[in-house]
């Protein structure tokens, strides 16, 4: 299991990934490995999908 400086690391690498200009398609962490996780939800959490109510 990963270390809680490592997780907070890939969760600021995915929220850095979220505020480029160029979508980034890939995690750099295996499927396995708990900062995929970590590194998704920082993405999410910069580029949040848009939601539409309305329709």
């Amino acid at each position: 299991m990963a270390e809680h400086e490592q997780l907070v690391r890939a969760l600021n690498e995915g929220k850095e990934a979220g505020r480029n200009d160029v979508p980034r398609n890939a995690c750099p962490y295996a499927a396995d490995d708990l900062r995929r996780t970590a590194w998704i939800r920082g993405y999410n959490k910069a580029n949040p999908f848009p939601i539409n109510d309305e329709g």
